[in-house]
């Protein structure tokens, strides 16, 4: 009998070193010790365009969630009730 695992969905973060409010929400992801893929728009050359795509705007940061909702430039209480409806957090 072969046992099935499934990895969660991942959540990704569009962002910039430059920019705080990335900064902000990168730490806050790093300090819940949530998984999440990230896209540094000043490395990756079609990030920004890949961003711009989901919000349909140019303020970063964009992170996007498995359940193809987003959210752009959000505050720290914004994040942690999406992780939380997520199940990410608790």
């Amino acid at each position: 009998m072969t046992e099935m695992t499934a990895t969660a969905p991942r959540i990704t973060m569009y962002g910039a070193e430059w920019c705080g409010d990335c900064r902000r929400s990168k730490s806050f992801l790093d300090r819940l010790e949530v998984d999440y893929d990230y896209v540094d728009l000043l490395l990756v050359e079609d990030g920004a365009d890949r961003a711009r795509a989901i919000s349909g705007r140019t303020n970063i940061p964009v992170i996007v969630f498995p359940d193809d909702t987003h959210l752009v430039e959000p505050s720290d209480v914004e994040v942690r009730i999406k992780l939380t409806q997520l199940g990410r957090i608790s």
